[in-house]
């Protein structure tokens, strides 16, 4: 058995994460001690793997949850995936470090940026996900996303980050004001209109993500500065009462 302070050391997954992936049932730990500790076994482990293979082919979490749990969830095929996902991704490193160390030893001759594409483990990822994306809240999202361009996406992404922003400029107000709940629906319906159908559940378990320490608090709160992630929990866990 292993803490979740030696789990965190050992996957490099945040103490903090690990306690969200716990309260959203995402990875329950396999017993607590009698002081509330979180023991996780080698059983627990290797669905942590699982999990953060699926991170890596940009898998929202709730999704992560739904396939894992299913019972036609097939281990090997998910391994097969993870292997070939980071071969090309060794392959592209090591692309870019000869190409940096010819520029080095032989300066720069001729201009050639073909060593920047990222064209096939784009393209690897996009193949995996349509293998796995066959949850409500995909399939949603990709009738929603269909016919869309880059700058499409890029724009809903931006328009997303300035709800975000707004709640930066309420963060001295009571997360409980009418001003801020209504902020809260403004988020999530704007979730409902361009992602996928969001009911206060998904809404419940989004806002305790937007708080868990990885890059969803570190972007909100680049968005709207400091401490708004944490706000917006707070005001989301109040709206979903």
């Amino acid at each position: 058995m292993m803490t979740v302070n030696e789990v965190s050391k050992l996957t490099g997954v945040s103490i903090r994460t690990l306690q969200y992936y716990d309260s959203i049932g995402l990875l329950k730990p396999t017993e607590y001690t009698d002081s509330g500790y979180r023991l996780y076994d080698d059983t627990v482990l290797e669905r942590l793997q699982q999990i953060l293979l699926f991170k890596e082919l940009e898998f929202p979490l709730k999704e992560i949850k739904e396939i894992i749990d299913a019972k036609s969830f097939d281990k090997r095929k998910a391994l097969d995936q993870q292997i070939e996902l980071l071969t090309l991704k060794r392959e592209h490193l090591d692309n870019l470090i000869d190409f940096a160390r010819n520029i080095r030893n032989k300066g720069v001759n001729r201009m050639d940026f073909s060593v920047f594409d990222t064209k096939k483990i784009d393209e690897y990822s996009k193949k995996a996900k349509e293998q796995w994306g066959n949850t409500d809240a995909y399939k949603e999202y990709e009738e929603k996303s269909k016919g869309q361009t880059k700058e499409d996406q890029l724009n809903t992404a931006k328009e997303f980050m300035e709800i975000f922003k707004e709640f930066g400029e309420m963060v001295a107000k009571d997360p409980a004001s009418v001003e801020v709940q209504k902020q809260v629906k403004k988020l999530k319906d704007y979730i409902t209109n361009n992602y996928y159908t969001c009911s206060n559940e998904i809404l419940l378990s989004l806002g305790e993500m937007y708080s868990g320490g990885d890059e969803f608090t570190e972007n909100i709160n680049k968005a709207g500065g400091e401490g708004t992630a944490e706000f917006v929990t707070k005001a989301i866990r109040i709206y979903c009462k």
